[in-house]
């Protein structure tokens, strides 16, 4: 339910567990002043400029939005950003150049803009407790490209785990740049769909890669960067860690840190550290000397090998409006609500993953220890593409999915992989994923059953309702 008096996507009785990010608090500070922290406006927000003068687009939008309203948003690399964040994208700082770093530009009239990336910067360094961090990447991919361009040459060998094994784009798929570019070697995981440390160890220390990617976009336990560190060290590699899908349960604790076992980390701000479209470089080392090349590749310099792989290497101007809505996310992500939404993902994915395997669905390591699950519909006799479209018809979104050593394609695969991260945001809970996990199971086990599909929507949209999205939001 939606609380008017506090703005609260939550039932009265959960709001302890539920953060707070979307709320207008219009409760009094000492002397009768509204609390300026979050907008204070009960009224509806609307785009009026845009529906008058492009009403195409202006419908589009807001058909997006009463689409997301209206579905169990499930694809665990979405999330819903705050109005707060929403509000810095659509700022003045989208018409200024900034060419270069704070106190360091190319441009003139930078003064606030170098507040604003001062403070995304100090803020993320503060967050997850290193030295340095770019806050200028335009998204994840750039971002693991500047890595590559700044860490090694163009021939030189990396490793990352297979994209048909959970992992990347960017971790040395062949028809990608890291593929194309670099001597990509791949690695997998096992039959169980864990990853093999010691079948690791053994590879890297045949291929003696140069630099080793950890980290995935489909792979539902923890990563052991301590284990991974020492691969890493055996042959002298870089170890760069892509947290993006987990870089909110670092945050709160729910997920081992990175830091201090890896060179450079790299994560996007829109999954579950539930920020714009963007991305974050963080490593330690030397203060960063942007204007001038350092006189080594070296651990030693990496904060000036970063920066400068970024601008001038790879980028021309940062997109400002992001980099501020990065900084309002990350200020969000201090507060003790943050580490309490990241707990409830963890519990959310638990209790769906549960309920899954309830319903008789087959889990890639049967469960999760993070917000996201890789369920093998082979016993089903149902594909992935299948899956994701009959899903679709009753209010489900989730996406087709390869699992390990799938016999499928890639357009078709053996299936899907769904998370938790949006809907707790959304003030869900263990005892809504029950209802989800169960509801899931009915539609795919029996998915031409059209009485299914019908209490399927119903219970899609009775569940919806009863946690709102945006109030008041409106683009019309």
């Amino acid at each position: 339910m939606y609380n008017s008096q506090n703005g609260k996507f939550c039932h009265p009785e959960r709001q302890r567990r539920i953060p707070h990010f979307y709320a207008r608090d219009s409760s009094p500070r000492q002397g009768g002043a509204q609390n300026d922290s979050i907008s204070t406006d009960t009224n509806s927000t609307s785009m009026s400029h845009l529906s008058q003068f492009d009403p195409e687009i202006a419908n589009a939008i807001e058909s997006e939005l009463i689409r997301q309203r209206q579905v169990l948003e499930m694809i665990p690399s979405e999330n819903f950003t705050s109005e707060a964040v929403l509000e810095a994208m659509g700022s003045v700082l989208t018409n200024k150049y900034s060419e270069g770093y704070p106190g360091k530009r190319y441009y003139g009239g930078n003064e606030y803009i170098d507040q604003i990336e001062n403070l995304a910067r100090d803020r993320a360094k503060a967050l997850f407790g290193v030295s340095h961090a770019n806050v200028q990447s335009y998204s994840g991919s750039p971002a693991n490209q500047a890595v590559c361009f700044g860490l090694v040459s163009p021939g030189d060998k990396i490793m990352g785990l297979h994209l048909f094994y959970g992992g990347h784009l960017t971790h040395g798929w062949n028809v990608n740049f890291s593929g194309v570019y670099y001597t990509s070697v791949q690695y997998v995981t096992g039959r169980d769909g864990y990853i093999d440390y010691d079948a690791l160890a053994k590879q890297v220390s045949e291929e003696k890669p140069k630099l080793i990617f950890v980290g995935a976009t489909a792979y539902p336990r923890k990563f052991d960067f301590s284990t991974l560190a020492q691969i890493a060290k055996s042959v002298d590699a870089y170890l760069v860690a892509d947290i993006s899908h987990i870089a909110g349960l670092v945050i709160s604790e729910d997920h081992p840190s990175p830091v201090g076992h890896a060179d450079v980390i790299t994560t996007t701000t829109h999954k579950t550290l539930r920020g714009p479209r963007g991305a974050i470089i963080l490593c330690n080392g030397e203060s960063s000397e942007p204007l001038k090349a350092p006189p080594e590749r070296s651990r030693k310099y990496l904060p000036t090998m970063i920066d400068r792989a970024v601008f001038p290497g790879l980028q021309g101007g940062p997109h400002n409006h992001q980099t501020a809505a990065i900084a309002v996310a990350l200020k969000e992500a201090a507060t003790p609500e943050f580490k309490e939404y990241g707990h409830q993902v963890m519990r959310n994915a638990k209790a769906l993953a549960q309920a899954l395997l309830d319903e008789g669905i087959a889990l890639i390591t049967g469960g999760t220890d993070n917000h996201l699950i890789l369920a093998d519909l082979t016993p089903l006799n149902i594909g992935g593409k299948q899956a994701q479209n009959v899903l679709d018809e009753v209010g489900i979104t989730l996406n087709k999915n390869m699992i390990p050593f799938d016999t499928r394609k890639p357009f078709d695969p053996s299936g899907i992989r769904l998370g938790t991260p949006a809907l707790t945001t959304r003030g869900f809970n263990e005892e809504d994923m029950r209802v989800i996990g169960k509801i899931i199971g009915e539609v795919l086990k029996d998915s031409t059953n059209e009485t299914i599909k019908n209490k399927a929507r119903d219970t899609v949209r009775e569940l919806t309702e009863k946690h709102p999205l945006y109030p008041g939001l409106t683009v019309l």
